[in-house]
C-alpha cells in the first residue's frame, strides 16, 4: 500500500544490526617445565663387577624431559593442603597435578570410572601418584579442573565452543550441574557472561541439563532471533518444554505490542479551529501507523523505532491540544511496551 503525505503518517523502518561480537582469544592453559628425572632400579651387584662400572659412558645421563604442564595445576601451586596425588593427562599432553579426592568427592560417577573409588596413598613425596589420560583437550580440561575445584577460569578467556564442550564434558564426568552451574556459581557466571554472543547455543545447553535459572536470563537474548531458523540440533537439545516456553515467549510480546496499540489518541473537548470531525483525522493516521507496526510486529520490536513511528504524525497537526494528545499516548505506548516480560516464565 503506497502512504501519502496527506494521510499523515510516515512510516520509519528500523534498522537493526544483528549482535556483533568476537569470541576472545583463549589465553594458554599451560607451561614447559621439566619432568624430574625417575632413576632406574639398581640391579643387584654383580661378581666380578661388570667392566664397564665406573665408564665415562655409564656416567653420562640422558637429558630431562619437557612437558606441558597446567599453569594452574601444578605440583607447586598449594591448592589444597596436601600435595596433589593424582595426574590427568590431556589429549595435547598437557599435565594437570590434581588430588583424587577432589574429583571424587564432586564427581558422581567417579571422574568416569577413571579413577578408583579408593586410590593407593602416596608414599613417599617423590611419589606423582597415577596418571590418568583422557580425551579431552587442555583448554576444555582446565574449564572442567576449575569447576571440581570451585573456581572461576574467565581470566583464560576460553573459546565459547570450548565452553560449551567443556559443559558436555562435565555432565560425561558426573559433575552435578544443578549445583556447580547454579546461580553465583563460577561456571553460572562464565556461561552468563559468554551467553550474548552465542545465545541459543546457551539457552539449548541449558534446557539440555535443565538449569532453569540460566535459561531464564539467557531467553532475553533471543528476542531477535528468527525462530522459523531453528536449527533441528537446537530443537533437538532443548527439548519440547524450553521450546515451548520460547515460543511463547515470542507470541505473547507480539500479541502484548497489538494490544497496546489499538486505543488512539484521547480527544479534547471541541474548539473553534479543531472540532470533532478535525479530530478524526488523527485517529485515523495512529490507526494507519499502529497497523503498519503491528503488521511487522516482532518481539524484539525496540521502543525508539515504536515512537519514531509514531511521534511523525506531529509533523501533520495544526492543533497543539492534538499534539499534546499524541504525545501522551505514545509516552503511555512506550511505558507500557517497556514492561512486557522479556524472559520466559519463571515458574516451572
Amino acid at each position: 500500500m503506497d502512504m501519502e503525505s496527506s494521510d499523515w503518517f510516515q512510516f520509519v523502518s528500523e534498522q537493526e544490526d544483528g549482535p556483533s561480537s568476537m569470541d576472545g582469544i583463549e589465553k594458554p592453559v599451560s607451561g614447559k617445565a621439566e619432568l624430574p628425572p625417575v632413576p632406574p632400579p639398581v640391579p643387584p651387584m654383580p661378581t666380578p663387577p661388570a667392566s664397564s662400572h665406573g665408564s665415562p659412558c655409564e656416567e653420562e645421563s640422558e637429558p630431562p624431559t619437557i612437558v606441558s604442564v597446567s599453569t594452574t595445576f601444578y605440583p607447586g601451586a598449594n591448592l589444597m593442603p596436601l600435595p596433589p596425588d593424582l595426574i590427568i593427562v590431556s589429549s595435547d599432553t598437557v599435565f594437570f597435578y590434581v588430588h583424587a579426592h577432589q574429583l571424587l568427592g564432586v564427581s558422581e560417577n567417579g571422574f568416569s570410572a577413571l579413577i578408583p573409588a579408593s586410590p593407593e596413598p602416596v608414599k613417599d613425596k617423590d611419589d606423582i601418584g597415577p596418571i590418568v589420560p583422557v580425551a579431552d583437550s587442555s583448554q576444555v580440561l582446565n574449564i572442567v579442573l576449575h569447576t571440581f575445584y570451585d573456581m572461576s577460569c574467565a581470566h583464560y578467556s576460553p573459546a565459547i565452543p570450548t565452553l560449551l564442550t567443556a559443559v558436555d564434558a562435565l555432565a560425561k564426568y558426573g559433575v552435578p550441574l544443578q549445583k556447580y552451574a547454579a546461580p553465583n556459581t563460577p561456571l553460572y557466571q562464565l556461561l552468563l557472561s559468554q551467553a550474548p554472543a552465542a545465545p541459543m547455543d546457551f539457552y539449548s545447553l541449558a534446557a539440555q541439563y535443565d538449569l532453569y535459572d540460566l535459561a531464564v536470563p539467557i531467553s532475553s537474548h533471543l528476542l531477535a532471533y528468527p525462530l522459523f531458523n531453528l536449527s533441528d540440533e537446537h530443537a533437538a537439545k532443548m527439548g519440547p518444554l524450553y521450546m515451548k516456553k520460547l515460543v511463547f515467549l515470542h507470541l505473547g510480546r507480539v500479541d502484548a505490542l497489538k494490544r497496546l496499540l489499538l486505543p488512539p489518541p484521547q480527544q479534547h473537548p471541541a474548539t473553534t479551529e479543531c472540532d470533532f470531525i478535525e479530530q478524526k483525522k488523527l485517529t485515523r493516521a495512529w490507526a494507519l501507523a499502529s497497523a503498519y507496526l503491528a503488521w511487522d510486529a516482532r518481539a524484539d520490536l525496540s521502543t525508539s523505532a515504536m515512537e519514531s513511528a509514531l511521534c511523525s504524525l506531529n509533523d501533520h497537526l495544526s492543533c497543539d491540544l492534538c499534539k499534546a494528545s499524541l504525545r501522551e499516548r505514545v509516552k503511555q505506548l512506550i511505558i507500557q511496551w517497556a514492561v512486557v516480560k522479556v524472559r520466559i516464565e519463571h515458574h516451572r
